[in-house]
């Protein structure tokens, strides 16, 4: 980590905590706004395949979404959802093979990422962008997610309708929202009383608790066929959340566990494309 981060860093945390000490709930919607707000961008050539598209817009709460499509019309009809701090400009190595594969490839970058506008995002909204996503583009049979995206894609597929045909992909996904936030809370190292009202923020936003923004709690409603890929030293999304699914031993779903590709290479890995590629 650069000086310059770390000085941020500590400024941020300085700032939180002092919050806290005159009012817990102001310094809660501070950490909130934070850990909703990507601090990083894709910075990357545009892929070529992605010159070849047709470009989607379309509004939702006052925010322009932006994607791509290619290769419609098709019978089958394959979304590609991007985690946190990420774009769709990082799966373009899936997009040819899914072409090549007679399948339609359509592509959406979440509110606050890529192209899309917004300064932040969570969950409720990036499940609420694709919700609209599979109104007007949809609807879809198969589904690739990584990370944060995974997340939303569960929570997408709980609401939405689908059959034991539809085929859902899962890299290395955001299992628990509740561990997501320990992270936080630890690597900014946040006082307890801020976790509370953190804690109590989310509920009145949502009406649920963190814990219901679970991926377990959610895959008891989803009917899908998937194929979960996780790494034994991901460093974001703990593998010890997905090794709790595992253990409820869904059978409709497929793990498939490395190791040494951690978060981020992990679903750029060309073994791990040709398996999502042969799952669907």
């Amino acid at each position: 980590m650069k000086l310059s981060q770390k000085i941020a860093i500590g400024y941020i945390r300085a700032r939180i905590n002092i919050m806290a000490l005159v009012s817990p709930s102001k310094a809660a919607a501070i950490a909130f706004r934070l850990f909703c707000t990507p601090h990083r961008s894709v910075r990357k050539k545009i892929p070529p395949i992605f010159e070849k598209g047709e470009k989607l817009t379309f509004e939702i709460e006052g925010l322009t979404v932006k994607g791509m499509r290619w290769n419609d019309p098709c019978q089958v009809k394959v979304l590609i959802i991007h985690g946190f701090e990420s774009s769709s400009l990082n799966f373009d190595r899936y997009i040819v093979p899914l072409i090549r594969k007679g399948y339609e490839v359509v592509a959406f970058d979440a509110p606050a990422h890529g192209r899309s506008g917004g300064k932040s995002v969570n969950l409720p909204m990036y499940t609420k962008m694709l919700q609209q996503v599979v109104i007007l583009f949809g609807p879809f049979q198969s589904f690739i997610a990584h990370s944060f995206g995974g997340l939303a894609l569960s929570h997408l597929l709980e609401i939405t309708e689908h059959t034991s045909e539809t085929k859902a992909v899962l890299i290395a996904p955001a299992t628990e929202t509740t561990s997501a936030i320990d992270s936080f809370f630890h690597f900014l190292q946040l006082n307890s009383s801020i976790r509370s009202a953190f804690d109590e923020l989310i509920i009145q936003l949502g009406g649920f608790p963190a814990s219901y923004y679970s991926i377990r709690r959610a895959m008891k409603k989803i009917k899908a066929k998937v194929l979960w890929i996780h790494d034994e030293e991901d460093e974001v999304t703990s593998i010890k959340d997905a090794l709790q699914v595992k253990e409820d031993l869904h059978k409709h779903i497929i793990f498939v566990i490395t190791k040494g590709l951690g978060h981020r290479r992990i679903y750029k890995e060309n073994k791990v494309v040709k398996t999502v590629m042969e799952f669907l």
